[in-house]
């Protein structure tokens, strides 16, 4: 199985390193993702300015754009073929109701899935990191899951509550909520 994986936060962001380095164990995966933190960058594209790809480490590259570019750049110039999955997080926080529309993670998967491939955007629910190792785990089981199943060419937005594997009650599918307003503007003179 061949994965495509790319994230908001960045290449050398610890959530895309930790899934990185759990699904190299058994699968092809090229690691594409923003030179830097990129989040809230929702699904846009560079247009003004000529992108750079470049290699950190053996099957992983930066690029100097949004997640979309990297997820774009990956299909259409890197990669030979089609990957089979597009893998998109471990983001550093929840995305959930509206904050999809604005997640350069969800972005990530999103461009993948434009593109006919089956996607999923994995995120921690509390930022800062803690239960990273589990949140990884949890997130190659359902990769391995997909893989066994129909394969389906689907979108799926996953967040991970940051709880020991033990306090961890499997996946639950729920229809897309809405949070809350959006914070005003804070102005300044």
């Amino acid at each position: 199985m061949k994965i495509l994986l790319a994230n908001d936060d960045g290449w050398s962001a610890p959530g895309i390193q930790a899934l990185f380095t759990r699904l190299a164990k058994f699968c092809e995966v090229t690691l594409v993702a923003p030179d830097g933190n990129r989040s809230g960058s929702s699904n846009s594209l560079t247009l003004d300015r000529p992108l750079t790809l470049t290699q950190a480490a053996p099957n992983q590259y930066f690029v100097n754009g949004t997640p979309s570019d990297c997820v774009h750049v990956a299909i259409t110039g890197l990669l030979g073929e089609y990957p089979d999955l597009v893998v998109s997080g471990i983001n550093n926080g929840q995305n959930m109701g509206e904050d999809t529309i604005y997640s350069g993670t969800v972005a990530a998967a999103m461009e993948g899935y434009f593109y006919g491939i089956p996607a999923m955007a994995f995120s921690l629910v509390n930022k800062g990191w803690a239960q990273l190792d589990t949140a990884a785990d949890v997130a190659v089981d359902l990769v391995k899951r997909w893989s066994s199943g129909p394969r389906l060419v689907q979108l799926l937005n996953i967040n991970i509550p940051n709880l020991p594997a033990m306090a961890q009650r499997g996946p639950q599918v729920v229809r897309l909520g809405r949070r809350h307003s959006s914070q005003p503007v804070v102005q300044m003179q």
